[in-house]
């Protein structure tokens, strides 16, 4: 049964996106990507969150509000901060690797 993958950033346009597309072709997973902001191009909802057996954030700030705003939502599930900045494009060659180096301990064994 696939492990279903959530990561989540600011805006879901750079940051979680490129970690949804990076994994996407990981044996035994599923990816998703989503946004906290207000005008976030997917925002985290509570169904994403049910769907999510394990989450991604990039920074602290993004696990507080996620806290805060999900609580409820986030009872038993393992959130994971990857301490990324906001400093990359989409599938910045940097952030993959950083990505990649930080993330793929937690999966599945390919």
């Amino acid at each position: 049964m696939p492990r279903n993958v959530l990561f989540i950033c600011s805006q879901n346009r750079l940051r979680s996106p490129t970690g949804e597309q990076v994994f996407a072709d990981w044996p035994g997973i599923e990816t998703q990507s989503a946004g906290l902001g207000n005008d976030a191009s997917t925002p985290v909802s509570p169904e994403l969150l049910l769907w999510a057996d394990l989450i991604f954030v990039m920074e602290k700030a993004h696990r507080n509000k996620l806290s805060k705003k999900f609580r409820a939502h986030l009872d038993g599930k393992r959130v994971i901060c990857l301490d990324i900045p906001d400093d990359y494009d989409y599938m910045d060659p940097v952030l993959v690797q950083l990505l990649k180096h930080k993330v793929t301990r937690f999966l599945p064994v390919a």
